[in-house]
């Protein structure tokens, strides 16, 4: 299996295909690097290509009408970028960045869709990873749109543990070193609101902030803010 398989075989939208359709993508497909800070996609760029994260993180970017930006999302290995624009032709909604040194697959839109009219059985594999993806894009902006701040930042911290946690003595570590102002532009707010916070949580052993990452000391206070 080549190592382009491999990561299609750990892609969700990928997942549930057969060995022989991973094949037949990984023929078209080619391995792009992106260095800190290099955008992979913009807004409002046409969607000519299929983006997946082989490696690194990818932070998607959104500009509100306010021009204000706001982290949509943050996706790590394995995780598509953009599919739903490439599916429908339309430019992307929003901009992608690396976060750190990061190298994505990438499928020239002519090519993947080629593939999924002369092989059916592509299309059945792919559309419940990406409805999966779409349902959870839409919930994180309506939790972006209300609700307290801090019952914000509380949603955000058990998704990224939920997706990122790696269990230790001291409760879950998330291997993520967003900045402060990161962290604000995830849930909409302003980089004081974002200090204030975790210097609050970081005081009552809820979220400690560390140099590369964050560990969180008490879930259950964490997912009743969640739910406040």
């Amino acid at each position: 299996m080549s190592a382009i398989e491999q990561i299609l075989r750990e892609t969700p939208s990928f997942r549930r295909l057969s060995a022989e359709d991973r094949q037949r993508i990984a023929g078209v497909a080619r391995v792009a690097s992106y260095a800190r800070g290099d955008t992979v996609f913009g807004e409002a760029e046409p969607s000519d290509h299929f983006f997946s994260v082989a490696s690194g993180l990818v932070k998607v970017v959104k500009l509100l009408p306010s021009g204000k930006e706001v982290i949509l999302d943050v996706f790590g290995a394995g995780e598509p970028l953009g599919a739903v624009a490439v599916y429908e032709g339309r430019p992307f909604p929003a901009s992608a960045v690396a976060m750190e040194d990061t190298t994505c697959i990438v499928i020239p839109r002519g090519a993947f869709f080629a593939l999924l009219e002369h092989h059916p059985t592509l299309v059945r594999g792919i559309l419940t990873g990406l409805t999966l993806r779409m349902l959870e894009l839409t919930k994180r902006l309506a939790e972006l749109s209300g609700g307290r701040v801090e019952t914000r930042f509380a949603r955000l911290f058990l998704k990224l543990a939920e997706g990122n946690g790696l269990r230790t003595d001291d409760g879950v570590f998330v291997p993520l070193p967003l900045s402060r102002q990161e962290l604000a532009d995830m849930t909409g707010t302003t980089i004081e609101t974002c200090i204030r916070i975790m210097s609050r949580w970081g005081k009552d052993e809820i979220v400690r902030s560390q140099k590369d990452g964050f560990t969180i000391l008490d879930t259950v206070t964490l997912e009743a803010l969640a739910n406040a």
